[in-house]
């Protein structure tokens, strides 16, 4: 098996980007509906351990753009990888959650906002890390 050379830098900057998108998309663009579809008060957000939540978040973000790199393996440019960032989003991220989201009895709307949000993640990890060899 060839060895897979990780641009540690390409994973940081894909790491970094779900945390500027999330804080776009939870934020101004869909903050007010999620918290409405997750039933969730601005003092709950406000409360909420933000040490142990960004600092979970940079770790399992790092993991997902390292392990993507991973499945990318030598041969990825950005527009295979922006297609592959968004097939790994859309069809496995995103409709995980839904099928989850069906037995949690959440929203469609609720469910949109989170897979939309991992589908343009996974899609701009795999822009960067494609791009970036």
């Amino acid at each position: 098996m060839e060895e897979v050379m990780i641009n540690w830098l390409a994973v940081g900057a894909a790491t970094l980007v779900g945390f500027a998108i999330g804080f776009v998309w939870y934020g101004p663009l869909f903050g007010k509906a999620w918290m409405k579809e997750a039933g969730l008060s601005e003092e709950d957000v406000e409360n909420g351990n933000m040490a142990k939540i960004f600092g979970l978040t940079a770790v399992f973000q790092f993991i997902m753009a390292y392990c993507l790199a991973m499945f990318f393996g030598n041969e990825v440019d950005a527009a295979s990888g922006a297609m592959y960032g968004f097939l790994t989003g859309f069809a496995w991220v995103a409709l995980a959650m839904g099928v989850s989201g069906l037995y949690e009895q959440k929203s469609f709307k609720y469910m949109l906002i989170n897979g939309g949000f991992w589908t343009v993640v996974f899609t701009l990890m795999g822009l960067i890390i494609g791009a970036w060899r």
